[in-house]
């Protein structure tokens, strides 16, 4: 049998909810799905810049340096051409705290019957689905690793909310077994303000918050505005799952063989 890979992108701040939206959606796929974090690309401690503007904190947000961008490419082209990851790589995320949000019941069973019938259509193609979610706050940055994504979701929650959620969450956990708790002000004096470096060209004016997507983006990206609890959620999963559905039916993803 064939198999067609296909790429999910789900970027978004810190905060915003895109892994834990990853993860819903990787529950509704009936053959599953395997979650790359872009977390896990993030640098070893002693190569983290200081920032310029505060000599005192290390940047771990600033996007040219705060993901190790080769490593972050060579596994998604290895991914693409043989449909499994690197024997090398590892993933930390399973340390992290993540707040659990549930999604309406209703709206998750007919999300999976749709990715059922798609994955039954396609067998009676003769073709296997192979799925893969990457999820990462700096995730459309690089022109390299957007063009590697089949179907693009971007989580779009205002300043205030993502200032919430990570004064509540503060701790992170680091590859080497560490733990990294922000500094006063990091959210921001260097969360946020990377945040906004990474994503303002994708909007007119460059206005993350509530700019229109710019020209050159609009066919390429889904824009989702998830903003507090379970109902919230539930849109985005909503969202999100007609996305895929619609870009896999037009044939989107990759044949492997």
């Amino acid at each position: 049998m064939k198999r067609r890979l296909v790429i999910i992108g789900i970027g978004g701040a810190s905060c915003s909810g895109k892994t834990l939206l990853a993860k819903h959606i990787r529950r509704a796929l009936p053959s599953g799905a395997t979650i790359i974090h872009q977390d896990d690309f993030a640098p070893p401690v002693e190569q983290v810049p200081y920032s310029p503007d505060f000599p005192d904190l290390q940047d771990w947000d600033d996007p040219p340096t705060c993901i190790l961008w080769p490593e972050f490419r060579d596994t998604l082209r290895h991914v693409r051409s043989t449909g499994v990851l690197p024997e090398v790589h590892q993933s930390h995320d399973h340390l992290n705290k993540q707040v659990e949000v549930e999604i309406d019941s209703g709206v998750f069973e007919r999300a999976r019957a749709r990715f059922t019938q798609i994955e039954a259509d396609s067998h009676a193609r003769g073709e296997s689905i192979v799925w893969y979610i990457v999820d990462g706050f700096v995730l459309f940055w690089d022109k390299a690793i957007v063009d590697m994504l089949d179907i693009r979701i971007f989580l779009r929650v205002p300043h205030d909310i993502l200032k919430q959620r990570r004064d509540e969450r503060q701790v992170y956990v680091l590859q080497t077994g560490g733990v990294w708790v922000d500094p006063p002000n990091y959210f921001s004096n260097i969360v946020y303000p990377a945040y906004v470096k990474a994503h303002a060209d994708m909007f007119e004016s460059g206005d993350v918050e509530n700019g229109q997507l710019a020209t050159a983006w609009e066919e390429r990206v889904e824009v989702l505005r998830p903003l507090e609890g379970a109902e919230e959620m539930t849109k985005a999963f909503e969202s999100s799952c007609e996305a895929i559905c619609q870009a896999v039916r037009k044939g989107k993803g990759t044949e492997l063989d």
